[in-house]
């Protein structure tokens, strides 16, 4: 049963990218720093304890499962008093030419101290986060360097 203060992030979209193109840009490391963390100290292949590095901050992951090229799952932490952990899903499926990906992370207990706070960043985060992937897989463009 899920409790009244849990939430989740899900979010979907359609690349025009193949299903195995977008599965390698979450599972290669050099791959996944092209368009999400700017390292990863590491290897993504299942058991694996890594970590993503931004500019600000280093989030440690554990990859759960790995299905080429179908499904891509890790569990990470957020920023919050007790370290708090989320397994993100990420699912594929061809549509058309291309792929939809559905996106999930969670649960977020919002009764939890902090957490509040680390639905939202996710929330704004993925969303950013998921228009690089479109823009590395379909168009080879890194939208960071036009950030500020």
């Amino acid at each position: 049963m899920i409790e009244e203060t849990q939430r989740w992030v899900r979010i979907e979209r359609r690349l025009d990218a193949p299903m195995e193109r977008v599965h390698r840009a979450w599972t290669d490391p050099d791959e996944l720093a092209a368009w999400f963390p700017r390292r990863v100290e590491g290897s993504l292949t299942v058991g694996a304890r890594s970590t993503l590095t931004w500019h600000d901050r280093r989030v440690p992951v554990v990859v759960l499962a790995s299905v080429p090229p179908t499904r891509f799952q890790f569990r990470w932490s957020w920023p919050t008093e007790g370290a708090y952990q989320t397994v993100v899903t990420v699912d594929l499926v061809p549509e058309g030419y291309g792929t939809r990906l559905t996106l999930t992370d969670g649960p977020f207990d919002l009764a939890q101290p902090g957490v509040i706070d680390a639905w939202a960043e996710a929330l704004e985060g993925w969303g950013e986060a998921l228009s690089n992937l479109r823009a590395q897989v379909d168009y080879s463009v890194d939208l960071r360097q036009f950030r500020g």
